[in-house]
């Protein structure tokens, strides 16, 4: 009976993991909740192709109304060498690509990171070991001592209010009356006073949130001060040199703060600038890559027994600094940078190959094994 109800839950979670073709796969409205655009750098990097057909992606991106897919980049020896786009002006929201800017969902989990590395790299914060009770807008809540690598880790002792542990699929809805209210829309401090107020932490143990990426946002922003968008700028204008202007979105006001959110948006070739970019720092041992390498080792077990070969975060055994990594199946001293977001959007750093893969979708229906997966392990 046990392993049944185990088996039930497992089934919730995968279920939950898959974004129906027929709902809304995009992300909140991009201009009502417009946050902090990084304008493109004229200096950026200019891609070089060596281009290939692959059967396996064509084929999904031939029944893509079906798979959901539509981008796929295959980056290896400083070329592009698979590019497949079939991007819809309209989604099913009604909503219009603009300029071609694709969300990450949850892969902004990870760019937060990468900017909170580079927050430390600039003097903004001392280092990961840091506590932010230093900051007076958590004061009374369960986050208020909290260690900032541990936040990082997904170890916010939240998992009573918020996040995949106290309710399987769903990382952004907070306890509260029903329907339970979305923590990337109502911003931090509407959620601090309506249910954190006086809350103590629990045990610290790895529970997948939303929140605790907003708090992690919020506290670089806090402590970046009137230089938050200096540092965003240089972050991708500066150090990754996007071409296209990139944005991350807000939340709603609420009195006089504004909530920045992860929810980042870019075109497909700027992400793969940013992944680029991300491997460049951790080969050249910057200070950003320091960072990276700083967040592997303290990476933790899951422990979650969730094991999906459908997407990047649902296919690893461990997580640290707001990336997946260990994937299963492939040789432990592999180092790969994992990014997943909602609906199938997966960014995958090979570091030890310089390869990089990266996904974006309407919908995950498409085969990740066999275009996203056994791309990556077909090189051991």
């Amino acid at each position: 009976m046990k392993n049944f109800f185990i088996i039930f839950l497992i089934l919730i979670f995968s279920s939950n993991a898959y974004a129906n073709k027929n709902k809304n796969t995009w992300d909140y409205p991009l201009i009502d909740y417009r946050g902090w655009v990084i304008e493109g750098s004229k200096d950026h990097y200019k891609f070089q192709s060596d281009l290939r057909e692959d059967k396996d992606v064509l084929k999904e991106f031939k029944n893509n109304k079906e798979t959901g897919i539509i981008s796929y980049l295959l980056f290896e020896n400083n070329k592009i060498v698979i590019d497949v786009a079939d991007i819809p002006r309209y989604v099913s929201s009604g909503e219009v690509i603009i300029d071609g800017l694709l969300p990450s969902h949850s892969m902004g989990k990870s760019l937060v990171s990468y900017v909170t590395g580079h927050a430390i790299c600039e003097g903004y914060i001392d280092s990961v070991n840091v506590k932010l009770n230093d900051w007076p807008l958590i004061k009374d809540t369960l986050y208020e001592d909290a260690v900032l690598l541990d936040l990082l880790n997904m170890k916010g002792g939240d998992q009573k209010w918020v996040g995949e542990r106290r309710n399987i699929g769903s990382d952004n809805r907070i306890k509260g009356e029903k329907p339970e209210e979305n923590v990337n829309v109502i911003g931090l401090v509407k959620v601090k006073d309506k249910y954190l107020r006086g809350t103590e932490k629990s045990k610290l143990i790895y529970n997948y949130s939303a929140l605790t990426t907003n708090v992690i946002m919020n506290y670089v922003k806090h402590k970046a001060g009137d230089n938050w968008d200096k540092l965003l700028d240089k972050v991708f204008n500066e150090h990754v040199k996007v071409k296209n202007n990139v944005q991350f979105q807000k939340s709603r006001r609420y009195g006089d703060f504004v909530s920045a959110r992860y929810s980042f948006y870019a075109d497909r070739y700027d992400y793969l600038r940013i992944a680029k970019t991300m491997m460049e720092d951790w080969h050249n041992d910057t200070c950003a890559g320091k960072y990276l390498k700083n967040i592997y080792e303290n990476r933790i077990k899951k422990k979650d027994n969730v094991k999906h070969a459908t997407d990047v975060g649902l296919y690893t055994k461990s997580y640290g600094g707001q990336i997946h990594f260990d994937i299963f199946g492939i040789k432990k001293e592999r180092k790969i940078i994992g990014l997943s977001g909602f609906a199938g959007q997966n960014i995958l750093i090979d570091l030890d190959n310089k390869r990089i893969i990266v996904v974006s979708s309407l919908y995950r229906n498409y085969d990740w094994k066999k275009i996203v997966y056994k791309k990556i392990k077909n090189t051991e």
